[in-house]
């Protein structure tokens, strides 16, 4: 696959994604653009064999599915998460400094590396809920400008900055929206006009900070690729891409992606939710099988949960472990961890290898070192819903949780091949850990 063209799509989705509604919203659009059918929870679904469908809850979280017949064997499952760390504007947001100043009053989501926020252009996007004569009604908006800054304080007056600085959410990270004028309420009218009502007519919002440096290529020979949001939207754009380019055959194949994994996934949209579990138990009643069938399905089903993982960083090769040292441009990245934050065992671990080898794309492994905790991800938190063999991996990247970050050129294209490998085959469980693998 040629990796220059994969990231021109990949950099307009990135561009065009600034928070999950955006990327949810994007993903819809190419889903219909492929020929699927969207449904809705609150509707019947009168499901076909052959046909591809897709279905959102709460506007930020997804779940497209096709079916190749209706006596399928079980799920070929890849999950990833569309939110990002990042801060979200709070009520009443206006705060006037010095009656000279308005800066925006925010709160954190999600574990950040503040100071990569400091002292770059950045603007507001997310969802309106509007009032209508017959109820309310969500609106995106995306003010797409340069609108805000969050200034630092100067080395003058804060001599020990480079000597570690702990930055204090209320006080360091509120960013600076314009001089007060005569004025009120300045910034829900900007955010009425951009939705084209009027301050009134809104009800509530949802509305986050976001980045406006767009993704580019960089490094020598555009080895390397920055952009924000990589985690885990890189993830979730190469899931959709092999969903779409690949042939079911025997297993119905469903790309998901959750919301809110990085406050814990405890939502009705994250993969704590019954999300996951209310869609394949609907499609299993809407072709007519029995709940003995829904069972053996599971059985005969797989989950890949891919959210991105840490590459050995070039300045600080002694935060990786000693002997799985994952790369830039080497491959996608298998995750082990003993206790389980990572869903990775011998039997998953050795069925995704063998997807990567048919796939024809390298992979390689990855383990925190064994004094320094890492973090967790969404495929052991889906467990308790819908309990399947489940493999964590994800793209090796740098500075994850930075509003900007870094990774290879070449690896979304990888994670597109493996995808479309996975999508289009099929795990069916023979009992006392023994599998047919079927390609």
């Amino acid at each position: 696959m040629n990796y220059i063209n994969v990231n021109k799509e990949l950099f307009s989705f990135l561009d065009q994604s600034p928070n999950a509604f955006f990327a949810v919203k994007n993903m819809c659009d190419i889903l219909e653009q492929a020929g699927m059918v969207r449904l809705y929870e609150g509707e019947p679904w009168d499901l076909e064999a052959g046909k591809g469908y897709y279905v959102t809850r709460n506007d930020s979280a997804l779940i497209a599915f096709r079916i190749p017949k209706a006596d399928y064997t079980g799920f070929q499952i890849m999950a990833s998460h569309c939110d990002s760390p990042v801060f979200k504007i709070k009520t009443n947001t206006e705060i006037t400094v010095d009656r000279q100043y308005v800066k925006l009053n925010v709160e954190k989501y999600g574990g950040m590396l503040c100071s990569p926020w400091l002292d770059r252009p950045l603007s507001v996007a997310g969802r309106v809920v509007l009032r209508t004569e017959e109820g309310i009604e969500t609106r995106l908006v995306n003010i797409d400008r340069d609108l805000l800054i969050i200034p630092n304080l100067a080395i003058h007056m804060n001599r020990q900055v480079n000597d570690g600085y702990k930055f204090n959410a209320q006080v360091d990270m509120l960013p600076l929206f314009c001089e007060k004028g005569e004025e009120s309420d300045v910034f829900l009218k900007l955010i009425a006009s951009e939705a084209g009502v009027s301050a009134e007519d809104i009800l509530d919002t949802d509305l986050f900070l976001y980045n406006r440096m767009p993704a580019v290529s960089l490094g020598l020979n555009n080895e390397f690729i920055s952009s924000g949001r990589l985690d885990d939207l890189q993830c979730a754009f190469a899931s959709l891409k092999g969903f779409v380019e690949a042939s079911p055959k025997n297993s119905a194949a469903v790309h998901c992606v959750f919301d809110n994994e990085e406050v814990g996934s405890g939502t009705k949209q994250g993969a704590a939710s019954t999300f996951l579990k209310d869609t394949l138990r609907r499609i299993n009643s809407a072709m007519g099988r029995t709940e003995e069938e829904y069972l053996m399905s599971i059985a005969s089903s797989f989950l890949v949960s891919a959210d991105n993982a840490h590459a050995v960083h070039p300045n600080h090769t002694d935060k990786a472990d000693p002997t799985n040292r994952p790369y830039l441009n080497k491959g996608i990245v298998i995750k082990y961890s003993a206790n389980q934050k990572y869903t990775t065992d011998a039997v998953s671990g050795a069925i995704m290898r063998a997807i990567c080898r048919q796939a024809d794309v390298p992979c390689q492994t990855f383990a925190n070192r064994s004094d320094l905790p890492g973090g967790s991800t969404l495929g052991n938190i889906s467990q308790s819903q819908v309990a399947l063999n489940t493999v964590d991996i994800g793209l090796p990247q740098l500075a994850m949780h930075s509003p900007y970050e870094t990774a290879g050129a070449k690896d979304t294209a990888y994670l597109i091949e493996a995808a479309k490998v996975l999508f289009s085959s099929s795990v069916e469980g023979r009992g006392n850990g023994n599998y047919r693998l079927v390609f």
